[in-house]
């Protein structure tokens, strides 16, 4: 099973425990709950004295999701595993939406205000709110878990492709390169850029070859880019002809390819900009960072015959990965869902105020979004509801749980079990509220 965090009374990390251990120091009191999500108890005495065993921070980032994992270097085991999901793509909904009702209004025939331009200046390192979203949503986790275990090192899925290994052969040494691993850099990146598919026929779903455009006999070099993916019969086809002579009936698909080949080493480069923003984030840590590729991580998977999943590839990153025990993980599923919204107001449909929004969000000591815990003995409603609150000045609550929404729920039975931070938990399927 998952272990469960431990800190002493004066809130220093320890050795996170079995389960079957933090619940017989909650039942002996010599404990309480500290905080459900990830489940952490605290200590009611010191243990200063105690000896704490490092352990490594695995990260592996991704546009949707990112792997967490809490990995003994020693020992190999997976102490703790998340995926984290992000919300850059509802971000960006909402700011098109939000440019949207803007551009309208100003084409109305009402009153005018002009469209503002060059009067925000970005500062260095800017990015947009989407991409920057998903690297406050890691630094948050990364600060909860530096609080609760005692993290010393960390390792970042860095880029998805090590780009100047495959268009330097010496980078690194020929050893490196002429490895097992440059087989997966390679194939993993021409799948992806090539689309799965043969580059001279189009055919899908056969085994590739990993084929010379301009052929090594003729002066073609080794580069990522003098590279694609040809199929068995293609490839006999083709043989060591140049592709101008090969392709000179298809003078369109020539370019395609040739343009193709090209076109990725400045995407790759775009796309992995976060990635490199979120290295910088993680060295203001104070904390040694180690860095791998997709390909790596891929190998380091491969290697140990484990199924592909988020939470597996965060723990496969980085040269140092051990022989992992993943033995009993049960990841924690996270989903950021953000603090709700700034607006004052409502719009309707034209995009003009409509409705209010109160900003007084405490009633009774809760707060929306706080998941709690309702015992109901008497009236209409009795039961148990588990999920997050409404919350009404009147101090009747709504309770979003798993069956469904449940209305009318008096403060006085509610009792928080976890306050509002901006995300969803689960260890299923099933959001948390």
């Amino acid at each position: 099973m998952s272990k469960v965090f431990v800190i002493d009374t004066d809130k220093r990390p320890l050795d996170p425990i079995h389960s079957a251990q933090a619940r017989q120091l909650l039942r002996n009191k010599k404990a309480a709950v500290f905080r459900r999500f990830p489940f952490t108890i605290i200590l009611k005495e010191s243990h200063s004295d105690s000896a704490v065993s490092p352990l490594r921070l695995k990260l592996d980032p991704g546009a949707k999701h990112t792997g967490i994992a809490l990995i003994n270097d020693v020992t190999g085991e997976v102490v703790f595993a998340a995926e984290l999901k992000h919300r850059g793509f509802a971000i960006r909904e909402s700011l098109t939406s939000r440019r949207q009702l803007r551009r309208s209004r100003r084409g109305r025939k009402t009153r005018y205000r002009q469209p503002r331009f060059l009067n925000r200046t970005r500062p260095e390192g800017w990015l947009a709110p989407s991409l920057q979203s998903r690297i406050e949503n890691i630094k948050t986790w990364v600060k909860k878990l530096c609080n609760l275990a005692r993290i010393e090192a960390i390792s970042q899925e860095l880029v998805r492709f090590d780009m100047q290994l495959m268009a330097n052969h010496d980078i690194q040494g020929k050893e490196y390169q002429q490895g097992t691993l440059a087989g997966y850099e390679t194939r993993e990146y021409l799948l992806e850029n090539w689309d799965r598919q043969c580059g001279y026929c189009g055919v899908k779903d056969v085994p590739f070859q990993v084929e010379h455009i301009h052929p090594r006999a003729k002066g073609g070099s080794n580069s990522i880019t003098n590279l694609t993916l040809s199929c068995e019969k293609c490839n006999t086809k083709k043989g060591t002809k140049d592709i101008k002579d090969f392709l000179k009936k298809d003078p369109l698909k020539l370019e395609k390819i040739l343009k193709q080949a090209k076109r990725p080493l400045a995407d790759a480069a775009a796309v992995n900009t976060t990635r490199f923003a979120l290295l910088e984030v993680l060295k203001a840590t104070g904390l040694p960072v180690e860095t791998g590729s997709g390909g790596l991580t891929k190998f380091n998977r491969s290697k140990q015959k484990l199924k592909k999943t988020h939470w597996i590839d965060a723990a496969c990153v980085g040269q140092s990965t051990p022989i992992l025990n993943i033995k009993g993980v049960k990841p924690l599923l996270i989903t950021a869902n953000g603090h709700g919204t700034r607006q004052s107001c409502r719009t309707d449909k034209f995009g003009f105020p409509n409705r209010h929004c109160s900003r007084i969000k405490f009633h009774f000591g809760f707060q929306t979004g706080d998941i709690v815990k309702s015992v109901v003995k008497t009236g209409k409603k009795v039961g148990e509801y588990v999920g997050r609150i409404a919350t009404r000045a009147t101090g009747s609550f709504n309770i979003s749980t798993r069956n469904g929404l449940v209305q009318g729920i008096s403060y006085k039975t509610c009792r928080t079990i976890h306050k509002k931070d901006g995300y969803g938990y689960s260890s299923q399927k099933i959001q948390c509220g």
